[in-house]
């Protein structure tokens, strides 16, 4: 089995309204020297595959169809071999 580490990110080129929200809250704060914040998504997902070509495959399809929005968004994963059911 692996457990699938997907980071789900803004493309650069495309505004990040929340982000910029969130530096701009930070600065309120204090936290000037933060100069940029952009906002994605992670996600966990458990395989139950033996091969990691094949988990990856699995995982890499979730992502182009159903994860990530592939004109907006980018995504990488790291794979990690687990033993037995998920936490």
């Amino acid at each position: 089995m692996f457990k699938a580490h997907v980071a789900v990110t803004l493309r650069p080129s495309i505004l990040d309204p929340q982000g910029k929200a969130i530096q701009h809250a930070l600065h309120n704060l204090g936290a000037t020297a933060i100069e940029r914040v952009r906002v994605g998504k992670y996600i966990e997902l458990w395989v139950e595959e033996d091969d990691e070509a094949a988990a990856e495959a699995i995982v890499r399809e979730a992502c182009e169809k159903l994860l990530a929005n592939p004109v907006m968004e980018d995504f990488t994963i790291e794979l990690e071999r687990v033993e037995g059911e998920p936490a």
